[in-house]
């Protein structure tokens, strides 16, 4: 047992030699991470950076494990997050590979002392804390481009019916809001401007969230320009019709906190209060429980 012990804390030491040494090695990394590293240097911490330097030799590896379509799914689910401190495939694969290798020196280790449940948690960590963060984002990211788009797009409609052109009024409105739904919008400008069609850009800004409401609002942008609709009505009707699907969203989830709430009052409040309430007039009362149970 202690030459297991001590094989375990020699791997670890190794290990982080190892990390250092790629870490100060003039390593050639890829050119999106290159550009991930130099422009998101003030978004990401020193521990993330270290983590991606010290990953990187393996991201082909894992690239390769993975297989091209789970890459191209990840790829997606990435810019869904809409690219989290400059998070790229290749710097994902870099971490994965890093977080697998402490998951799995640490579940070692634990397994060593006994402590099953604790290398199960090493286990999970090795494999899910990445996917974690990135489900996170996406999550955060697509509330906060839900909340923005009811009003970017009324004020769309005012600019527009002011006589501006929809493009210039996109840039317009897009420059004065701050959040992943003016990044996406100024993305789908840019393609638009390297020669992408408008129908493209927008299919590809609805790819690029996992959202209903910006599907809502490319698929009816889309049939008005088809039928000829005006754009001023469609802008309001969309919005109108995303405030009121927020307004029953919103219904559903108070409806779902009740029974919660209910269960909670039901399970924890009630008893502690009971326990707190007969426990004060009993230590009020000066009752004796030796007396009462012989033992006086």
């Amino acid at each position: 047992m202690a030459l297991l012990l001590a094989l375990a804390v020699a791997l670890s030491v190794l290990g982080a030699f190892h990390g250092i040494r790629l870490y100060r090695a003039d390593v050639k990394l890829p050119s999106d991470l290159a550009l991930a590293l130099e422009v998101g240097a003030t978004r990401t911490t020193a521990v993330g950076s270290l983590v991606d330097r010290m990953g990187i030799r393996y991201a082909p590896l894992i690239l390769r494990l993975m297989g091209p379509d789970r890459v191209a799914r990840k790829r997606r689910q990435i810019d869904s997050a809409g690219n989290p401190s400059g998070l790229t495939i290749d710097r994902y694969a870099a971490r994965r590979a890093v977080y697998a290798l402490l998951g799995g020196v640490g579940a070692f280790s634990m397994l060593l002392n006994g402590q099953l449940i604790l290398a199960l948690l090493m286990v999970a960590f090795g494999f899910f804390w990445i996917e974690v963060g990135l489900w996170s984002a996406i999550r955060i990211r697509r509330d906060h481009i839900e909340r923005t788009l009811p009003d970017f797009l009324d004020v769309l409609a005012v600019v527009v019916s002011a006589g501006l052109g929809f493009r210039p009024a996109l840039e317009r409105v897009a420059d004065k809001y701050k959040g992943p739904w003016s990044d996406e919008i100024r993305i789908t400008l840019q393609q638009m401007t390297m020669g992408v069609s408008r129908r493209q850009a927008f299919d590809e800004l609805r790819r690029r969230n996992d959202s209903e409401q910006v599907a809502q609002f490319v698929t009816a942008l889309q049939q008005g320009e088809e039928l000829g609709s005006p754009i001023v009505e469609t802008l309001i009707a969309i919005a109108e019709d995303m405030r009121r699907t927020d307004a029953q969203n919103a219904r559903r989830r108070a409806a779902r906190a009740v029974p919660r709430a209910t269960l909670a009052v039901t399970m924890f409040m009630l008893p502690g209060t009971m326990i707190l309430l007969i426990g004060g007039f009993v230590y009020g009362a000066n009752v004796d429980f030796g007396a009462m149970f012989g033992g006086g």
